[in-house]
């Protein structure tokens, strides 16, 4: 929980300072593109290499240098004196918090079986959420306390005290590393493959292509490693070998469609807090403190809603991550709304109320999501199948982030204020809107999918544990 918490705060907190950091800086609009987005690709990139080496390698070793370097990292990005030395420290960071994260999720899946797994994965999703949505009122208070020089790098820093606080405890408490995966060969080509396909497909939305010619190349590149991977993968099942991607991963209906689930909220709602941040201090002329105390309802009713989550899901059920994303859908229509009529004595108020309904959205949606995806990844692709996951959400991330803010810069150049950022914020919460409308659509089809559990393979040693949970699950319905 502390590794959840600390990596993706660090993330979150970033994108209240980014126009502070950039006069400081004087940074370009590229550079702060790559060091607000960058975290996210190196994350990405990180997450299946680590999942699949903590499967055949164990995982505490991975995890400690992973947090060690995410918090030297951290310290050389927060006293870097240029954009380019912070951009490389950020994409150092990300990498590292990729590789940690991966172990966090093979760990609960080793460590916990059964409900004992869910309410684990399900706290770890929540930890994750609520430290994400606390990222930019933090910072705004950081910025408003320190000034905008020492404001930015404050942010940075923030992180540092809870890395030396979690490898202090992940050093005793983290069990002793074990290999889970049966064939102890790593498969180095789909690693190159997948990290490929990775950085190609999310490197045009960090930086925008010069032409549709170059758009183009980037996306032929894309389909043609997508392809590589796939006929590499199905090579090495017929010849016995173990796999980059479990096959129970692929076929496994609820775990493809909550993935994608999972992609378009998860990519949708950091679009939308960066461009509530941006709309409000650059559009409205907000300071940072109030812009922290309008965002700071959607922290407060995430976590309020993610601790009442699991009771609705006792009542309803899967229903309830159909019922968040609804109510997300609404919250973000709302905000459009509110952007385009309210006046502006009391706009930040509303758009505060806006915040508060989707966070309890966020609440009901991520948390349950997460955790009927990750039970459907069996025990010895367990690191990978959370790898995936993550990696998945971090392509959406890149690739909302740079679309969605490029939506709201297209109709609201500059500092431009106004009717223009009201319009801008308002077409790009419609966005946000329609990429929750997507979640929706395939949460309903999901649903067809996880009246059952797979047929997962299991070890001589689970095999007693596994045949309750069948009979428990034929009686009750699946277990998250």
């Amino acid at each position: 929980m502390a590794a959840g918490a600390t990596t993706l705060l660090d993330q979150a907190v970033l994108n209240i300072a980014v126009p502070s950091m950039r006069q400081s800086l004087d940074a370009s609009a590229a550079d702060v593109q790559w060091i607000v987005a960058g975290y996210s690709l190196a994350f990405g990139l990180a997450l299946v290499p680590g999942g699949s080496l903590g499967d055949l390698y164990g995982r505490k070793r991975l995890f400690l240098a992973g947090m060690a370097v995410f918090l030297l990292a951290g310290v050389t990005a927060a006293t870097g004196g240029g954009p380019g030395t912070l951009i490389g420290a950020r994409l150092v960071q990300g990498a590292a918090a990729g590789l940690v994260n991966s172990q966090v999720i093979g760990t609960i899946q080793d460590v916990f079986h059964g409900p004992a797994r869910g309410r684990a994965l399900g706290l770890y999703a929540v930890t994750a959420g609520v430290a994400a949505a606390l990222g930019p009122p933090l910072g705004g208070a950081l910025v408003a306390g320190l000034g905008a020089g020492a404001g930015w790098r404050s942010c940075l820093l923030l992180s540092a005290p809870c890395a030396v606080a979690t490898l202090a405890l992940a050093a005793r408490r983290l069990p002793p590393p074990r290999r889970t995966a049966r064939d102890s060969r790593l498969d180095v080509l789909g690693l190159v493959l997948a990290c490929g396909c990775t950085l190609t497909l999310m490197v045009p939305f960090i930086r925008t292509p010069d032409s549709g010619g170059e758009a183009l190349l980037w996306g032929a590149v894309v389909c043609a490693l997508a392809v590589l991977f796939a006929q590499h993968q199905k090579l090495r099942v017929r010849r016995g070998r173990q796999p980059l991607v479990h096959p129970a991963l692929t076929s496994s209906k609820p775990y493809v469609l909550g993935t994608a689930v999972a992609m378009s909220q998860f990519g949708s709602s950091l679009a939308a807090s960066l461009v509530l941040t941006v709309f409000l201090q650059d559009g409205l002329g907000l300071s940072a403190l109030l812009t922290a105390a309008v965002t700071l309802p959607s922290a407060v009713a995430m976590g309020v809603s993610s601790a009442l989550a699991w009771r609705l899901v006792r009542r309803i059920g899967p229903r309830t991550v159909t019922l968040g994303l609804a109510l997300g859908v609404a919250a973000a229509l709302t905000g459009a709304a509110v952007a385009l009529r309210a006046p502006m004595a009391v706009l930040p108020l509303a758009l505060a109320g806006t915040q508060l309904l989707a966070g309890t959205a966020s609440g009901l949606a991520v948390s349950p999501n997460q955790t009927q995806v990750l039970e459907h990844a069996p025990a010895e692709a367990a690191g990978v199948g959370g790898g995936i996951l993550q990696m998945a959400q971090r392509i959406a991330a890149a690739v909302c982030l740079s679309a969605v803010s490029a939506v709201y810069l297209h109709a609201a150049p500059g500092r431009s204020g106004g009717d223009h950022a009201r319009a801008g914020y308002a077409l790009a919460s419609c966005v946000c809107a329609g990429l929750l409308g997507v979640a929706l659509v395939l949460s309903l089809l999901r649903r067809t999918g996880t009246r059952t559990r797979p047929s997962l393979p299991t070890s001589a040693g689970t095999s007693a544990e596994s045949s309750a949970g069948s009979g428990a699950a034929r009686r009750t319905g699946p277990r998250w």
